[in-house]
């Protein structure tokens, strides 16, 4: 969502005559995009705004947008006192605002509606993959999750909205598309004449446009998993055998302190699913440790989990206290050591599935997409339909390539255009 508002707020920015640079010190404003989901990623924001604050030109105006300056509000000028602009996910096309008048502070951290996308003009070129914001908010409420308050409740935009934007990504150089929302598969829109639309009807359409290749989405809510939406995944060519369905616990008790709508039963029925319809998709997933009562029990069927549905790629994180949720001040703690050692465990389990996985891909060839070059700037990085990194030597990179698997490791693949 973040590298969407960040795009989309460059092009609102060059709409107004600037132009992008990566040197601080050369910049005349610049503006931090985000997250706070955990208190680490909230840390490094005012760290880095320390750091901008002493390299910037005196006469440089800077702020924060995104979750950290609605979770922070006014309190982010005390922390900060020359920040010029405090502005939330919903408010960033505010921001000339503060250009016609930059010795005004400008704080606007009000969770309205949608209508940012209204106001921002739109992008003149688009990368590769284009990320199509379907749904903002979450209407859950997760114990440990800042979400519905940093970014509201549940918001739908409009069908032939999205369709627009996802045309024009594609026809400005996007051959892959990815919806966005903080519970993307909760996407529904009911349009002046009374029909209804959901994510399905939104990839179907999509799924029409002859230079969109690739399609996926992300976030999903596991309870959110309609027939109609796991049914593409097995005619819809598409759309990528490859889900992200956060799990955070392998313990219905935790997932109940969670406020997760579904215990582990459900959430294998839908894994089966998924694998009936499409008997090649692979799944990753979230998980969190040491959440407030965390038994040892509780953390070793969160191991046990891991092991069972077999993720290729996750994301794993100990436990992080956030204001305003109910988590926070919840009994049983679980000490930071505790957690560092769970992490751990899992982390081993996970990595030595996702090794397994990118070994088992060794001799197949996948078509994959073009990501760029790596750090050295001697190969490129393409995407396989399962999102790995595929490393191969090429000095004329293409869009799409169909790519020989020839070696693999825990992290990335390698391999070899087939001309």
């Amino acid at each position: 969502m973040n590298v969407y508002d960040g795009q989309r707020i460059a092009a609102m920015l060059e709409h107004h005559g600037f132009i992008q640079t990566d040197n601080v010190a050369d910049a005349d404003i610049i503006l931090l995009n985000t997250c706070a989901v955990r208190a680490k990623a909230t840390d490094k924001v005012y760290s880095a705004l320390g750091r901008i604050r002493l390299a910037k030109k005196p006469d440089a105006i800077y702020g924060i947008i995104g979750c950290v300056a609605r979770e922070s509000g006014s309190d982010a000028f005390r922390k900060i006192k020359d920040l010029n602009f405090v502005l939330g996910p919903q408010s960033y096309h505010k921001l000339p605002e503060i250009l016609s008048d930059p010795d005004n502070k400008l704080l606007d951290i009000n969770l309205g509606g949608i209508e940012k996308f209204d106001e921002l003009p739109p992008i003149s070129t688009s990368p590769l993959v284009a990320y199509i914001p379907v749904q903002e908010g979450c209407n859950h409420c997760c114990t440990y999750c800042i979400v519905p308050y940093t970014r509201g409740p549940e918001i739908s935009r409009p069908f032939s909205d999205i369709m627009a934007e996802t045309m024009h990504a594609a026809d400005i150089g996007a051959i892959e598309i990815c919806f966005l929302g903080q519970n993307v598969n909760g996407y529904k829109f009911t349009d002046e004449s009374g029909k209804t639309y959901k994510l399905s009807d939104v990839i179907q359409e999509t799924a029409k446009i002859d230079s969109v290749k690739r399609i996926r989405f992300t976030s999903s809510y596991p309870t959110e998993m309609t027939d109609d939406l796991i049914n593409l995944f097995g005619h819809e060519k598409k759309l990528l055998p490859f889900l992200n369905m956060p799990i955070q616990s392998g313990s219905d008790n935790i997932l109940k302190k969670m406020n997760r709508q579904y215990n582990i039963d459900e959430y294998m029925a839908l894994i089966n699913k998924f694998k009936t319809v499409c008997p090649d998709i692979q799944i990753s997933s979230d998980f969190i440790v040491g959440f407030p009562g965390e038994s040892n029990e509780d953390f070793e069927q969160t191991c046990d989990i891991a092991k069972r549905v077999g993720y290729i790629n996750s994301y794993s994180f100990k436990y992080s206290p956030r204001p305003h949720t109910a988590a926070a001040i919840m009994q049983n703690q679980i000490p930071e050591n505790i957690k560092s050692e769970r992490l751990i465990k899992l982390d081993s389990i996970l990595n030595d599935r996702q090794r397994e996985f990118n070994l088992f891909c060794v001799d197949k060839t996948f078509d994959c997409l073009y990501e760029g070059p790596d750090k050295t700037g001697t190969h490129q990085i393409y995407r396989t339909p399962y999102m790995q990194p595929c490393i191969v030597t090429s000095n004329t990179p293409s869009p799409m390539a169909r790519i020989k698997i020839t070696s693999a490791n825990k992290s990335c693949l390698h391999g070899k255009i087939i001309d």
